[in-house]
């Protein structure tokens, strides 16, 4: 089973392929550079380099979010018309639970997370079980000194990864302490070969129906639904 990752939910740029429990071929960049000119291409190389035609794809799979509003839209789109075109199954990932997948080894909760601006996270809370990720506590949009003081309440050690959490770094040791373990830089960016396997287990989509899940609205959205007076 041929399976294609694809993951442009922030400045990482992943795609991997996985060919049953071996990973094929794996690209990412960590750039802020467009993907919408540059998936495509990776893509393409990928696939050439790993001498693998399209029509030999079994699956799509894709990080959904949340994450770049912009990137998130660029790899559901490339995602959904590629599943469609080569008529195979279509799998979305939450964004944050492929970062967390960098903590399979470690022993506590990992708390993967995104900058959002103005002290907010993108987040969520999972484990590792059986080298499967159970969710904790679902992925929201929240500030990262709440989040911090709701998770002292599982007096657990978490571990916090991503490349935004330096960001965040004080407000979560003032409320956790010697709690909080913050991932080494090696494990920063999410790899597209732990999306693939994640979105191996996980249901089909139904292609026309299948969008991206940014948690929260653009902030140019909500102004115009308050304008509206909704």
């Amino acid at each position: 089973m041929k399976v294609l990752a694809i993951d442009t939910s922030n400045f990482t740029l992943g795609v991997a392929l996985v060919d049953g429990s071996q990973v094929i071929g794996e690209y990412t960049t960590n750039l802020k550079k467009n993907h919408s000119v540059r998936v495509m291409p990776a893509i393409e190389t990928l696939l050439k380099d790993c001498d693998t035609a399209p029509k030999e794809l079994t699956k799509i799979v894709v990080a959904q979010g949340p994450g770049s509003y912009t990137g998130v839209r660029i790899g559901v789109t490339i995602a959904k018309t590629l599943a469609w075109t080569l008529q195979i199954p279509l799998s979305g990932v939450s964004s944050l639970e492929v970062l967390a997948a960098n903590g399979r080894h470690f022993n506590g909760l990992v708390s993967p997370l995104f900058d959002a601006r103005r002290g907010q996270v993108y987040t969520g809370l999972y484990e590792m079980e059986n080298n499967l990720l159970k969710t904790v506590l679902e992925d929201c949009n929240i500030l990262s000194s709440e989040w911090a003081i709701r998770l002292k309440e599982y007096n657990r050690p978490i571990l916090f990864v991503g490349q935004d959490v330096t960001i965040h770094r004080d407000a979560i040791t003032e409320a956790l302490g010697d709690l909080a373990v913050f991932a080494p830089i090696q494990s920063f960016n999410s790899r597209p070969s732990e999306l693939a396997f994640i979105g191996l287990n996980k249901a089909e989509e139904d292609i026309h129906q299948f969008v991206p899940n940014y948690i929260r609205m653009a902030e140019a959205e909500a102004k115009w639904l308050e304008q509206q007076g909704k």
